[in-house]
């Protein structure tokens, strides 16, 4: 059976855990991994439930709190106790977003006061316990709510946060209203399914950082990391704060979209996209033990696959030194399905490229 944590909140832009399982075998049991673009926390759990040591960064809050919850985990009893403890805390929520359009047609009026009261006392940050719940109040803020009771939006995608007026105008032409959901009710029940499967046995660590400066977030693995198993963001396909914006809301960020023009989470021009990964694994670089392997999944809508092979082997020789080696490549389709997690910015998305590299 699949393990439940794998899927605490729906992500994009992702790999399967399939895919580091198979590359797990350039490493063994209590080798440490590093995915220095967490996302959502799949090299690093996955490679916890097969006795490596695990470790992970992420500059995006959401993949920071989704993969140190599933690295990291409190134990059944703790997370359920400090729900309880927070539902019986009075609700005396008065906020102005109580009264903005958005929140009041994508929320029921008692639902959005019960994810205020969340959103107010959770600790996420510096408590395990707060954090697991956090993480699964992520997964369950918005989505298909007329397929499964498990959302607690209107319908909205699961994946991808959208936009206050375009969302307003599609509920209202539809005639779509928020469903009433017991916050807490919802969240316990997600608690008590995702831990039908026991945690790793193994703790993992991951930091909230940017890639460029991992060796400086965690230091003492320096020299210890044996595999990098890694997706960094792709060229012009997604921008994580602004497509994640509702779930970044909730952990403490704006309630409006966040929109930039070129940020480290979406690249639109090839040159400084390069710069980029270049400066990344320049950033790992400390953490890397000699004959280090390094698995990399990329893609991008404006890069041809000879172009994708030059910029990324001559990325890694600039950061890491002439010493990087190409073992082997693959191109993999992406299927329908997975190909909707990199809306909105994925039509032309249609392949992934999958490098093997080795310091020799």
């Amino acid at each position: 059976m699949r393990h439940r944590f794998h899927s605490l909140c729906p992500y994009f832009a992702m790999f399967p855990e399939s895919f580091v399982r198979k590359h797990l075998v350039w490493s063994k049991p209590g080798d440490v991994v590093l995915d220095p673009f967490s996302g959502r926390g799949t090299t690093v759990f996955e490679s916890l439930l097969m006795d490596r040591n695990a470790i992970g960064c992420d500059t995006n809050a959401v993949a920071y709190c989704v993969s140190n919850a599933k690295a990291d985990p409190p134990e059944l009893d703790q997370v359920l106790d400090r729900l309880s403890e927070i539902r019986h805390e009075p609700i005396t929520i008065s906020d102005p977003i109580q009264k903005d359009p958005f929140f009041c047609t994508c929320f029921h009026r008692e639902t959005l006061r019960e994810i205020l009261h969340l959103r107010l006392h959770l600790k996420w940050q510096t408590r395990r316990d707060d954090r697991f719940i956090a993480a699964i109040t992520l997964g369950a803020l918005h989505g298909e709510s007329h397929r499964s009771a498990r959302y607690l939006s209107n319908r909205m995608p699961r994946t991808v946060s959208t936009k206050p007026a375009y969302s307003i105008r599609w509920w209202a032409k539809n005639g779509y209203t928020p469903p009433r959901r017991n916050t807490f009710e919802v969240i316990r029940d997600l608690i008590e399914f995702r831990f039908v499967s026991s945690p790793a046995k193994i703790r993992g660590k991951v930091v909230k950082s940017d890639a460029r400066r991992a060796a400086l977030a965690l230091p003492e693995y320096r020299k210890k990391v044996a595999l990098v198993i890694t997706s960094p963001p792709y060229l012009d396909t997604t921008n994580f704060e602004e497509d994640q914006w509702l779930r970044l809301w909730f952990l403490g960020g704006p309630p409006k979209p966040i929109t930039k023009n070129e940020s480290d989470d979406r690249h639109t021009r090839v040159d400084s996209y390069w710069t980029f990964l270049e400066e990344s694994w320049r950033g790992i670089k400390p953490l890397l033990r000699d004959n280090a392997n390094i698995v990399i999944r990329i893609g991008g809508k404006k890069l041809k696959y000879n172009e994708i092979t030059e910029g990324i082997l001559g990325s890694l020789q600039n950061g890491l030194g002439e010493n990087v080696e190409m073992v082997d490549k693959m191109v993999s389709e992406v299927i329908k399905g997975q190909r909707r997690s990199f809306l909105p910015g994925a039509e032309g998305t249609r392949k992934e490229y999958d490098y093997h590299f080795c310091l020799k």
